[in-house]
């Protein structure tokens, strides 16, 4: 009687679809077995590559003849501490009862380069071979799954990706590392009177490593100045701020001299306080009044944002818990495996139309829990005030946003795992519930008033802004952020277009500029989705979307190895990063040799890359064929 195999991730995710399929299993060692089902694990990766030594013992020592190392037939091997468990894959691959193999690895490019080097290296032939890939580990999911498994073979051009993606690293930092010591490992080593200092180079770390310095380096030559603003009182309780107007200045000769561009801050304010006070005294020569010249009221309405994916996640939990990347994905791991969440290394930001339009299912799941008295009551709120379900049509909805995975939810299950977790586990948790909720409530609604007054031909402007409906905000619990106070509003709402107003005083304001902030350990996961650029505002970064260094599955564990190797260090209490001495060093280093290897732009390119060799958008060779291409110009460039 033939069998199927399933090989999976982890002895945990094993004992999920064994649950999923309703099956008797026996425990073996290294497996389970049905009458019908083997279910097997490949505990994280079985096989890796083979160091350069292992094509020739030439390469043991690190010489520049020997450079670049770039082979021409690939070797791997199978990692020392996973033997055990490769034998127990290998014999259940080659298994004369075996005839379907389901792959059941983690679903996502690393998920397919684990089992790929495994079936490599094994040698599996004559077998059908079903991929299965998922977004969740409920029975409903895995059950969908295995039942819609696709054939193995359409999941080539990702397995391309993987394997290209390793080499890439591999090459970059086997050549690089080596180039770099050898030219200045020496020196280095003197400088931080160590007896070796091996240079370190990795396609997304050094140039990670980079934007730390570089913002460090941006921090440390800030310097401060001054700059003053000019105001307005008037006896209708309100006040108002001058801006440049170029239009305007010809209508009063007088203050040309004064209101020169290069005098100016920002167009709104001086760099001086000399022609901040000579700019006010001429102003009051001429008995001004204020005149309305434009009155207006709007009503703004700001829907929630958008759904969590890792990298968001990652940030709000830097600030909010003070954890690093590599935390949070371990919870939000762990909340998945739990079936509590959907799958975790996800970009995507939206959900698919086939899940929005089975999201209810989700809801209800949330609903039936009740053991958070706060979910409980955002719940009933929605069911009270008849809040619709229907976001197909919604921006939280859009395929074209979806790679491998839709946006991090919850499941609306599992919930019989949810005492035991810890309380950081649990608070994660509902951070991410909340989020999710938060979508299905309405708008948030804001009275924005806005005038502009002329005062002896210059311009002054107030605004205000204040939250007259919480909508969303009910949910997330962020405050409601009024522009001003609610006096100030209260008085902006009487002013009229073309009303006179009675000037009580013209002051400055004085300011100073402030350097840019360092990064966290969650704002730099940001700054890495989007290709270094770190976008504060969370509604731009909606709309910004560019290519990202390293991805969402591997960023954490970048920063956390520029920490172990001591490169950069994160304060344990604020999760700010700053460089190391060391860090900084190689940071020159590269700089001297190679420094587009510090351009967030041309890492993200790599990325970029593999990204259309998984899209079959360009093929392998032509990929590998740069790659080579870039390895053997640097190098000999360096060498010279």
């Amino acid at each position: 009687m033939s069998k199927k195999l399933l090989i999976t991730e982890k002895p945990s995710v094993a004992t999920e679809f064994a649950k999923a399929l309703k099956i008797n299993t026996t425990r073996k060692n290294g497996y389970v077995e049905s009458d019908d089902y083997v279910i097997t694990w490949c505990v994280g990766h079985l096989v890796t590559m083979s160091y350069p030594e292992v094509y020739d013992e030439k390469y043991k020592a690190w010489r520049f003849d020997t450079l670049p190392f770039i082979p021409t037939e690939w070797k791997y091997e199978v990692i020392a501490s996973a033997q055990n468990q490769f034998n127990i894959v290998k014999s259940l691959l080659l298994r004369e009862d075996v005839d379907t193999i389901y792959v059941c690895t983690d679903s996502g490019r690393e998920g397919e380069y684990i089992y790929r080097l495994v079936d490599a290296m094994v040698g599996v032939k004559g077998k059908k071979k079903k991929r299965v890939w998922i977004d969740s580990q409920t029975e409903e999911e895995i059950l969908k799954g295995i039942n819609g498994a696709k054939d193995l073979s359409e999941y080539d051009a990702l397995a391309d990706s993987a394997y290209l993606r390793a080499k890439e690293d591999y090459l970059i930092g086997i050549n690089f590392s080596r180039l770099l010591t050898l030219t200045y490992g020496k020196k280095l080593a003197e400088f931080l009177n160590q007896e070796r200092a091996p240079i370190s180079v990795g396609r997304v770390m050094t140039c990670v490593l980079g934007m730390v310095v570089s913002r460090e380096v941006e921090i440390r030559n800030f310097v401060k100045s001054k700059f003053y603003k000019i105001g307005a009182n008037f006896e209708e309780g309100i006040s108002a701020e001058w801006k440049y107007d170029a239009e305007n200045q010809n209508n009063f000769k007088e203050l040309i001299n004064v209101v020169e561009k290069n005098n100016l801050y920002n167009d709104n304010g001086f760099k001086i306080e000399e022609d901040a006070n000579k700019f006010i005294e001429i102003l009051k020569l001429q008995n001004p009044k204020g005149k309305v010249l434009e009155a207006s009221k709007k009503t703004q309405k700001e829907n929630a944002p958008l759904l969590y994916n890792l990298a968001e996640i990652q940030n709000e939990c830097s600030k909010r818990f003070k954890i690093s990347p590599d935390q949070t994905l371990e919870v939000i791991q762990l909340l998945y495996e739990k079936k509590l969440v959907t799958y975790p290394r996800t970009d995507a930001r939206v959900l698919s139309t086939a899940v929005a339009k089975e999201i209810s299912k989700n809801l209800n799941g949330l609903a039936k829990w009740g053991k958070d008295a706060k979910i409980k009551s955002l719940l009933d709120s929605m069911i009270a005030n008849k809040y619709s379900t229907d976001i197909v049509k919604s921006k939280y909805v859009d395929a074209s946003k979806i790679t491998d995975h839709y946006a991090l939810i919850p499941t609306g299950q599992g919930f019989e795992n949810y005492d035991a977790l810890s309380d950081l586990q649990k608070d994660i948790y509902i951070l991410i519930v909340k989020r999710f909720l938060s979508i299905f409530f309405p708008p948030a609604e804001y009275t924005k008033l806005a005038i502009t007054v002329d005062i002896a031909g210059q311009k002054f402007y107030a605004n205000a802004k204040i939250c007259t409906k919480q909508g969303y905000l009910e949910v997330i619990k962020e405050e409601a952020k009024d522009d001003d106070s609610k006096t100030n509003v209260e008085a902006l709402s009487k002013i009229k277009k073309g009303q006179e107003l009675a000037l009580t005083d013209l002051y400055t304001k004085e300011g100073e500029t402030s350097p840019p902030t360092r990064y966290t350990s969650g704002s730099i996961i940001l700054a890495m989705e989007n290709a270094g650029r770190l976008i504060e505002d969370e509604r731009l970064r909606e709309q910004i979307k560019g290519s990202g260094i390293g991805t969402s599955a591997t960023r954490a564990e970048i920063i956390k190895k520029l920490n172990r190797i001591g490169y950069i260090n994160i304060n344990a209490k604020t999760q700010v990063l700053t460089p190391s001495e060391k860090g900084e060093l190689v940071y020159k280093a590269v700089g001297w040799s190679m420094p587009d290897m510090l351009n967030p732009d041309l890492t993200a390119s790599w990325e970029k890359g593999l990204d259309m060799v998984a899209k079959k958008e360009i093929k392998p060779d032509e990929f590998m064929g740069k790659l080579e291409l870039y390895i053997r110009s640097k190098t000999a460039k360096i060498k010279r």
